[in-house]
């Protein structure tokens, strides 16, 4: 078992999960995330703004990994067209 799924997201989606206002991280996917997801487990999701320097945990948030959901959103981040990605659930916090 992989202990810790790390992901680094842009600024404004790491506040947007830091205000509550985003449930889900989503992951384009490709041939680098369905080998990281697909068929793996984690304990945790650690969210981080960037790439922090190390012990600045005002940039980190560690969530319980609940898994994924397969999902066709529309986003300004994917272009113009419907796109399938990994929704992962952010909100269960445990910092």
């Amino acid at each position: 078992m992989n202990p810790q799924l790390t992901l680094h997201l842009k600024r404004e989606y790491f506040e947007q999960i830091e205000r509550g206002e985003k449930d889900f991280e989503f992951l384009l996917r490709t041939p680098y995330w369905v080998s990281r997801l697909i068929d793996k487990k984690y304990k945790t999701v650690r969210l981080l703004c960037g790439y922090p320097k190390r012990g600045e945990k005002s940039r980190e948030i560690i969530v319980r990994y609940r898994g994924w959901e397969p999902k066709i959103i529309k986003h300004p981040h994917y272009g113009k067209k419907p796109v399938r990605v990994f929704a992962i659930p952010v909100y269960d916090r445990i910092n």
